[in-house]
């Protein structure tokens, strides 16, 4: 029981979250596992699973202790200001953590803090704002997909490595049958890793869900 207890005090799920960040981060996503996780703690598989059931249980823990560190923005902030705010420092977040990403996959991001920090006061910050209640879920659902699809695709951590992979695709094209993507690599592949297609796109739907202009789009697609 002693040893019991000992292992349950090493395995809090601040330093699960680390560690299991940690060994994404340095070794890959593939490198995860309760048993590789489990030694790096120095605790049993056992009190591992007692804290995190199974891998979902897991990488909701770590996205959750990961989305506490986005910032609390004062209520009293501009919306377009406090928006622009959050959003970037989730991108920021993913970016950063690409294999994270890619282990979660489709599942939802729900978790407690991921709902203080941005979902919750997003929606406060767009209904004090003017837009109605379905304008609102629409604009967050806008914003929440271009930021989760624009740190997906790219490991940005690498920028090199990803615009080799793109160029030896192109490479392998036959020139007559795909003459803008092999006639125009010096575009191509800086807008593979630049942040600030993202950042740019980011603004621009801040700019279009403008409360006057949302009316007509509270029903989009």
């Amino acid at each position: 029981m002693p040893r019991q207890s000992a292992s349950l005090d090493l395995a809090t799920p601040q330093r699960i979250a680390e560690t299991a960040l940690r060994i994404v981060d340095q070794d890959g996503y593939t490198a995860l596992s309760f048993r590789t996780l489990a030694a790096a703690l120095d605790i049993s598989v056992a009190a591992l699973q007692r804290r995190c059931t199974d891998l979902a249980g897991l990488l909701d823990l770590v996205t959750d202790q990961l989305a506490a560190r986005l910032p609390q923005i004062p209520a009293d902030a501009d919306w377009v200001s406090a928006t622009e705010q959050r959003f970037s420092a989730l991108y920021e977040l993913l970016t950063a953590h690409p294999g994270l990403v890619a282990l979660r996959g489709a599942r939802p991001w729900l978790g407690p803090q991921l709902l203080k920090r941005l979902v919750e006061p997003q929606l406060a910050d767009f209904l004090k704002a003017g837009m109605t209640p379905e304008a609102a879920m629409v604009t967050y659902r806008r914003l929440y997909l271009l930021t989760l699809g624009s740190a997906s695709f790219v490991d940005h951590r690498n920028p090199k490595t990803a615009q080799t992979a793109t160029r030896q695709a192109l490479a392998a094209l036959d020139p007559e049958e795909f003459p803008e993507l092999t006639g125009h690599l010096s575009a191509i592949l800086p807008a593979m890793v630049d942040h600030e297609i993202y950042y740019g796109a980011l603004r621009q739907l801040i700019q279009a869900a403008a409360p006057a202009r949302t009316g007509a789009e509270g029903s989009g697609r």
